[in-house]
């Protein structure tokens, strides 16, 4: 029977066992979490030098918490096991040792077992574990090690921690526990990062992409304004992202006449980009087709404009701007029936401008109104004369004229204008830009300038969320 004496030394030695593995848990805990702190740096930065950086760190705390002598941790190719890179203990790799380990197989020793098993490879003593290979040349000595792989979801190898120490039964079967849960965290920065590049790369190509896109938009817009005796044209285009569904034209008939567009897609990005190169080419297509043929007279009183009669004193004049302004129609027509699934339409407004007489003939397909200002303030509002365009076949747009005289100013621009926001999310509003052009502008440059000044002022920081466009054409004196 044991005595008294006997069963307080085996609890005392139960209670030292338990202490040990209560020390052995927490030194396992601290290390965790000292890990666990440079994963989730790594985890959130971008790959290269920042996750390598990381990584660097996290082996050396590895090794601080296990006492460790040496460590490595080698990043391997999925594919063919090969090094990509290496990281020892408390210093870099020199470029000497980096040519040698970068394209190298881990088929032996410690490192090679646990490559072929993808396991936990503890060796307490490696005199007396042959999965242990000594190197002649090797430098200093090895009793103990541990070898952790790091593997993905897939059950791939991604790389290999091993340390090192000078004396047997260093490394405890708890440390290798707690080293495998800090591999698997390593594992997922490792793949994180992976797919990170992919995606990178993958934005990297789309933006490129994006970027001939945007430089192909740019082209579709008039490389130079047409230079006219007596008149002024400027333009301004600010897209919201790299492609833009704004667009505004300016071009010459083979009879001098000058045409106008300031169009707006609907929707954004690319589908709206490919919509708005559709919609230029159209119209300039199309309005140089002659449409009608006979009498002019006859034809135009058939197709007066809009409340009232041509105030053109020229037939020939009026029904060479009728013939061009049957762009709307047509390009409602193609668009309606040929891209019908897409939804895609445009508001637009289309105008022929006779820089002799000032005559200006012109479809609004639901668009914003243009003004026509002077000294005095808007001197007229262009209001829509029909629907949006390309929305359904067999639209009917009516035409309206109107002349400009020495020192009015045509001015149109697109909702990005009255619907920009400030840093507090309010709109920039049709009455803001109502208050602006009503001051008087010795120019369209001035009176351009005088919005765009206004307008980003109001933006200030905010995002922009919509194309900015607009399109000045003044009658100087």
């Amino acid at each position: 029977m044991a005595t008294i004496e006997e069963n307080l030394r085996e609890e005392l030695d139960l209670l030292r066992q338990e202490m040990a593995k209560v020390t052995e848990e927490l030194a396992a805990f601290r290390l965790a979490q000292k890990v666990l702190t440079e994963v989730t740096t790594g985890c959130s930065s971008r790959p290269g030098g920042i996750i390598k950086a990381a990584l660097q760190k996290t082996l050396d705390v590895c090794a601080d918490v296990t006492t460790t002598e040496k460590g490595s941790l080698f990043l391997l190719d999925p594919g063919s096991k090969k090094i990509v890179d290496a990281i020892l203990t408390r210093t870099e790799v020199t470029p000497e040792q980096r040519a040698k380990l970068i394209g190298s197989v881990l088929d032996k020793g410690l490192a090679g077992w646990v490559s072929r098993n993808l396991e936990i490879g503890l060796i307490t003593d490696t005199e007396q574990d042959e999965r242990w290979l000594t190197l002649p040349d090797q430098p200093y000595i090895v009793r103990s090690a541990l070898g952790v792989p790091i593997i993905n979801g897939k059950q791939e190898l991604l790389g290999i921690i091993t340390l090192l120490h000078s004396q047997a039964n260093h490394f405890t079967s708890r440390m290798a526990e707690s080293m495998q849960a800090i591999a698997e965290q390593i594992g997922l920065v490792l793949e994180n990062a992976k797919l990170y590049g992919q995606l990178d790369t993958y934005s990297k190509a789309l933006d490129n992409e994006l970027e001939k896109g945007r430089q192909i938009q740019i082209d579709f817009l008039p490389y130079d304004i047409p230079k006219l005796d007596d008149w002024e044209i400027v333009a301004c285009f600010h897209p919201a992202k790299q492609v833009a569904g704004d667009f505004y034209d300016v071009f010459t008939f083979e009879n001098d006449q000058i045409g106008l567009v300031i169009a707006d897609v609907c929707d954004k990005g690319v589908g709206a980009a490919l919509f708005m190169a559709l919609f230029r080419s159209l119209i300039r297509i199309f309005s140089g087709e002659i449409q009608f043929q006979g009498t002019a007279a006859p034809i135009l009183q058939a197709h007066k404009p809009v409340n009232g009669d041509w105030i053109g004193e020229s037939n020939a004049t009026n029904l060479a701007h009728l013939n061009a302004l049957q762009a709307v129609r047509r390009t409602n027509n193609y668009v309606a029936e040929k891209h019908w699934q897409m939804s895609m339409f445009a508001t637009l407004f289309f105008g022929i401008l006779d820089p002799k007489t000032g005559i200006l003939s012109y479809i609004n397909g639901g668009h914003e109104p243009l003004f026509i200002v002077n000294q005095d303030g808007i001197k007229q509002t262009l209001n829509s004369t029909g629907p949006a365009v390309g929305m359904m076949p067999n639209m009917k747009f009516g035409i309206q004229q109107v002349q400009l005289e020495t020192g009015d100013i045509l001015i149109g621009y697109t909702d990005g204008v009255t619907e920009a926001k400030s840093p507090e999310g309010k709109l920039f509003t049709d009455n803001r830009l109502k208050e602006i052009v009503e001051k008087p502008a010795d120019s369209a440059s001035e009176l351009m300038g005088r919005i765009k000044d206004n307008l980003f002022n109001y933006m200030d920081d905010a995002p922009q969320f919509d194309d900015i466009t607009m399109l000045a054409v003044r009658r100087n004196p």
